[in-house]
């Protein structure tokens, strides 16, 4: 066994978080690398490799099963962010063979990773939270440096195989990047798409 593949690169692990990541009381587990640029990370500590911790899904378990209680009372659980957390697709299995399944597990993510750790962690994870940035790719990629037809074709996936329930979208307004126009057309899109459930929001720039 590789037990290096089951090590998850941890950065920081938030706890009681209520409606930020996912539905009910959440701890939020934070991991390091991105497969993107952004020009406005708003996680910049993805790139502090030296503050890695890395930790098997036992130490994880261990760690946040303090919140138990919180979690079967609310229907919250585990949400892991970044970073890329779908970089970590091969951890969310056995860390759901410890927890089980009453706790609510979440992945943030941009989507923007080759389909095999989408397919993955879809076995695993409860609910998708994804960060689509713009529709538009040029505004995608300007923004992100990366492929916007990456991101699609993998939420088109996720829709069709999992469900639109089991995804959110994320569709930000990016001074500098984007329009509230820019914007709507990417809901407009997203619905096309067959996604439900949006989160619509601005960045604040720091």
């Amino acid at each position: 066994m590789n037990v290096q593949k089951y090590l998850f690169p941890l950065l920081r692990i938030a706890r009681h978080r209520l409606g930020i990541d996912g539905q009910g009381v959440t701890t939020l587990v934070a991991g390091a690398s991105c497969p993107l640029h952004c020009k406005w990370c708003l996680n910049k500590e993805i790139l502090k490799k030296n503050e890695v911790e890395l930790i098997s899904p036992e130490e994880l378990y261990d760690r946040v099963k303090i919140d138990d209680l919180y979690y079967q009372a609310t229907g919250g659980g585990v949400t892991f962010g970044g970073g890329e957390s779908l970089l970590q697709a091969a951890f969310f299995e056995p860390f759901r063979e410890i927890c089980g399944d009453s706790w609510r597990l979440c992945a943030e993510t941009s989507l923007a990773v080759p389909r095999s750790l989408v397919e993955l962690a879809e076995q695993s994870i409860d609910e998708f939270i994804v960060d689509c940035k713009d529709m538009n790719p040029e505004i995608y990629h300007s923004y992100t440096g990366g492929d916007q037809s990456l991101m699609e074709l993998n939420l088109q996936f996720l829709i069709e195989k999992a469900g639109p329930e089991r995804v959110v979208v994320r569709v930000p307004l990016i001074p500098e990047y984007n329009t509230k126009d820019a914007q709507q057309n990417s809901v407009n899109r997203l619905k096309e798409l067959g996604v439900t459930r949006f989160d619509l929001f601005e960045y604040v720039k720091r």
